[in-house]
């Protein structure tokens, strides 16, 4: 990779302006797919089959659907959004440990972004890319307004993993990392914690995977046979958590993991008969609307309902999934750092609206870690591509 530079510090060129464009477009969303999804479509058809229930079932799905106001909190210092049509999510998996989460582990004093995916969702609403962001790649951290321990200060820029972000500032400060990052302005904001995930997953009646090789990863709590499971929700979290389990037992097989498992989801989500069975559809619903925190632009039935409408047509192979270009950090290989060259292709694919060249993930970390084939993580596919990671951690 000669000329590349490794520069976990160095933000993307940010689009001229801060202020959104006049006739802005009111994008839905499509969350980690994962969870929403599967939370606009069963909010929809819940609502069509609640019949003279309307008024009770829109009551109850709206309430259960907690909101954050990201623009608020963010202000006019921001990229440019450009109406185009087109839509950019982050969608982040938290790996809190307080009241439901308890049980997966100490609490440390605060919740990180464990899962981070920027899903970009064309102008044409017919493709998609995702990009998973590896949580322990050095970046410079913008400064924040802090939330949690740090609630009530100005937490200062700090060259710091990307995942504390989160830690320190919470969803705002995750997004406003992200956006300095890429210079790509995130439309909307998804958040599932484990608890939400696992029990999103049972809802669902589980997810149908396949595994060539044995996992057996004591730190997630997951024990396969190889062979074709449908994993429950303690499973399916036990799978996107394990990374011992698999490759090197870094992060980088870990996220190719994820990516698989989101693949099957949004396939499981499309094969399911929701409709003829009011019933699953309104538990379906329910549970997803719980599940998830958004931005103050979709936490309603009204706005998911929307979003899903647009977002019908795209499939599992309609969608793309690269992860951000990294090289692990000469300083401490349990971390790793950006390779500018090639993080900048990835963002201006995305601030264009153009697919993700693959020429910006050749050589990366990630592009080299192999899972030893333990899924089909879709490398050989024009939808699926996963690729890197992070270095280890102790934290499962």
């Amino acid at each position: 990779m000669a000329g590349d530079s490794y520069e976990g510090d160095t933000a993307a060129p940010r689009r001229s302006g801060g202020i959104r464009a006049s006739g802005r477009r009111r994008r839905p969303l499509s969350g980690s797919r994962r969870a929403v999804r599967v939370a606009a479509w069963t909010v929809a058809g819940a609502l069509v089959i609640g019949g003279g229930s309307l008024g009770f079932v829109y009551f109850k799905l709206d309430g259960n659907i907690s909101g954050i106001d990201i623009n608020a909190a963010l202000g006019a210092d921001r990229p440019e959004d450009t109406p185009d049509g087109s839509m950019d999510i982050l969608v982040l998996g938290s790996d809190s440990r307080a009241g439901a989460n308890a049980k997966y582990g100490k609490n440390e004093g605060g919740a990180r972004s464990d899962t981070a995916m920027v899903l970009h969702i064309n102008e044409k609403h017919d493709k998609a890319s995702v990009v998973s962001i590896p949580r322990d790649t050095v970046v410079q951290r913008p400064s924040c307004k802090g939330d949690g321990s740090e609630k009530g200060r100005t937490v200062p820029a700090q060259r710091a993993m990307f995942n504390s972000a989160y830690k320190v500032g919470g969803p705002a400060c995750a997004v406003k990392t992200v956006e300095s990052l890429s210079g790509v302005r995130m439309d909307h904001y998804l958040e599932v914690d484990f608890a939400g995930f696992q029990k999103l997953i049972d809802t669902l009646g589980g997810v149908e995977m396949t595994t060539h090789k044995a996992i057996d990863d004591t730190d997630s709590h997951l024990k396969l046979k190889a062979g074709t499971h449908r994993l429950d929700g303690e499973q399916s979290l036990g799978l996107v958590r394990t990374r011992h389990g698999v490759g090197d037992g870094s992060d980088l097989g870990r996220i190719q993991l994820q990516q698989a498992f989101l693949k099957a989801l949004i396939d499981q989500v499309n094969s399911v008969g929701l409709f003829s069975s009011p019933k699953k559809l309104y538990d379906l619903a329910d549970t997803a609307t719980s599940a998830v925190t958004t931005d103050s632009e979709l936490d309603s039935v009204g706005k998911l309902t929307g979003m899903a409408k647009t977002l019908k047509g795209i499939k599992s192979d309609d969608i793309r999934m690269t992860t951000l270009p990294v090289a692990y950090d000469p300083g401490d290989p349990n971390r790793v750092v950006q390779i500018r060259s090639k993080t900048e292709k990835v963002w201006s694919a995305l601030r264009h609206d153009e697919p993700v060249p693959k020429s910006a993930t050749k050589g990366s970390a990630g592009d080299k870690t192999d899972i030893g084939g333990v899924v089909d993580d879709g490398r050989a596919s024009a939808s699926a591509t996963p690729q890197a990671g992070t270095g280890q951690r102790s934290d499962g």
